[in-house]
């Protein structure tokens, strides 16, 4: 266990469309700390990047409304607001370790992982490099087919390279790929900006959307597949647990479904072939390393009715709400909410300590 009351600092919220998603992991998270070993500093960053500190936190709040900070913008010192406004570096302290649960750009793409190593700080979770190669799906792409994973076909397509001639981009996807085609922003995730096309008409609109969110877009081949998912945890000493399976009542889950009706429905563990389990294992392990992981991923796949796997993405920050697949995996192999995030932190810890023995 940690040092007592060892500090916390929960970065939550953030600039990306994945906003919501962080304060509801950032409940849940909190909700499950050992508050017993443990304060927790809450650190909000609204939606036009603000930084907000909030009170130290001694036991879990009752809702997640409490983390939805408030301040002045005139400066005065109000009791009704319930944070205050810092600079980003302000949260720099000894003896605390920063969980930053931020989802989507500016979160888990590497940047605040950046900053904070300038800070000198320890954090959980993923570090700079393996946080922003697993972020943007094009780099994900290519270190995959470098280590020998398998994934479905796919064509990436900057922006200029569409307004300059979005012809020849049509007649390279119906080319290397057929209908239907998912198509993706580079760096989101959380299904954010993500569509379905059928034909020509549709693939037009579904780049125009993922263009509102990033300059770089990947283009998939839809397959008929079921999507499994492998929980990663750990350092050096990588462990992994049983898939679990999205269970499809619908042909594609965009945002809403995934977190505003929670549509989605899980089983755990999946019904595979032990082999499948066993080679899906295999693969996210090899995938996390490397990729450089630390901490946590949660690696996706999917799975034909012929038990062909390819490997869809690493989230570096999975989801941590209450109905998210992550946790659940490890609750499923005996690891409970709260020792894990107990076991985040120690790894966080543990990997500051690491890096600092290094000449």
């Amino acid at each position: 266990m940690g040092d007592k009351y060892l500090k916390i600092i929960l970065l939550y919220g953030g600039k990306s469309p994945e906003h919501d998603v962080s304060i509801l992991s950032a409940f849940s998270v909190i909700s499950a700390v050992y508050f017993d070993y443990y304060q927790v500093q809450l650190v909000y960053i609204d939606r036009t990047g603000q930084w907000v500190k909030g009170p130290l936190l001694t036991e879990a709040p009752e809702t997640d409304e409490t983390l939805r900070l408030t301040w002045d913008p005139t400066g005065a010192d109000v009791e009704a607001f319930t944070g205050k406004v810092i600079a980003p570096g302000d949260i720099k302290e000894d003896d605390a370790i920063v969980f930053p649960v931020l989802h989507g750009p500016n979160g888990e793409d590497g940047t605040i992982q950046g900053f904070l190593e300038v800070l000198d700080m320890p954090y959980v979770g993923a570090g700079v490099l393996a946080s922003s190669s697993a972020m943007d799906k094009i780099m994900t792409k290519y270190i995959l087919q470098a280590a020998g994973i398998p994934q479905v076909p796919y064509v990436p397509v900057l922006k200029n390279e569409w307004k300059e001639n979005p012809k020849q981009i049509f007649d390279k996807c119906e080319g290397m790929l057929l209908y239907p085609m998912f198509v993706k922003p580079a760096n989101m995730g959380s299904s954010v900006g993500i569509s379905k096309a059928e034909n020509r008409e549709e693939l037009q609109n579904a780049l125009k959307e993922a263009y509102r969110y990033d300059s770089r877009v990947v283009v998939e081949q839809g397959i008929d597949a079921r999507e499994i998912e492998i929980a990663i945890l750990g350092n050096a000493d990588v462990r992994t647990t049983l898939p679990g399976e999205v269970v499809k009542e619908v042909a594609f889950y965009d945002y809403n479904a995934k977190y505003i009706d929670n549509s989605i429905k899980m089983a755990i563990p999946a019904e595979v072939p032990e082999e499948v389990s066993d080679k899906a294992r295999e693969y996210a392990k090899l995938a996390y390393t490397m990729l450089g992981g630390s901490g946590l991923t949660r690696c996706d796949f999917f799975l034909t009715n012929k038990n062909e796997l390819f490997l869809n993405e690493l989230n570096t920050m999975p989801g941590f709400t209450e109905f998210s697949m992550y946790p659940l995996l490890w609750e499923n192999m005996g690891l409970k909410y709260g020792d894990l995030i107990e076991e985040l932190i120690q790894l966080g810890l543990n990997r500051y300590k690491q890096q600092a023995s290094f000449e």
